[in-house]
């Protein structure tokens, strides 16, 4: 199988683009790269979690699995008055992440590398949003969801974009084990958007 974007370090060579794309009525700059995830566009996915995820303008939210940044940084521009930390393990895609976010002159964010929520797991947050690395496998994915329940502070919301076809079935029902109350918010051409309610 080639290299996909869950890695450390993507060895693919470099192909730098450029995106324009508004996002919840904010016009971003998105710089983009071989070796990260949707590099080609922001992917149908991403979109509708940022159409449909509730950001309060005081969040404290967290982004996992960032990519180059268009969930974390509309994020921030929602949460004009809070911060937003956005992890990634892929160095190139935390790398694009920061750029992005100065060329976008957002600076209430926080860009690290992170295996999972590693690096943030002695923090709370408010909100923990994710377009999980499905590809990585469901081990991987479930537990992001078992890691942002431990992040978030009671009554914190996990919002959780997923394909019907790769796994949103089985992604509820794990979301339930843990989670005092689970929806489902918004379907879109096999796409789900599921909420998770800390109790």
């Amino acid at each position: 199988m080639s290299e996909h974007y869950y890695t450390s370090k993507p060895s693919a060579r470099h192909d730098l683009h450029r995106l324009e794309e508004t996002l919840r009525g904010h016009k971003l700059i998105l710089e983009t790269d071989a070796g990260v995830f949707s590099k080609k566009g922001i992917d149908f996915g991403s979109k509708l979690l940022i159409e449909t995820m509730a950001i309060t303008p005081n969040a404290n939210a967290l982004d996992v699995g960032c990519g180059y940044g268009p969930i974390g940084l509309s994020s921030a521009l929602l949460a004009r008055d809070g911060h937003v930390t956005m992890v990634d393990i892929n160095e190139r895609a935390v790398e694009l992440a920061r750029r992005n976010a100065v060329l976008n002159q957002i600076a209430n964010v926080t860009v690290l590398q992170s295996d999972r929520l590693e690096a943030v797991e002695s923090k709370k947050f408010d909100v923990v949003l994710t377009n999980p690395p499905i590809r990585a496998g469901k081990e991987i994915v479930h537990s992001i969801f078992e890691q942002a329940h431990q992040v978030l502070v009671p009554g914190g919301t996990l919002w959780v974009v997923i394909q019907k076809k790769q796994g949103a079935p089985s992604a509820y029902a794990k979301l339930e084990s843990l989670f005092a109350a689970v929806e489902e918010v918004e379907r879109d051409r096999g796409y789900w958007i599921l909420k998770a309610t800390k109790g």
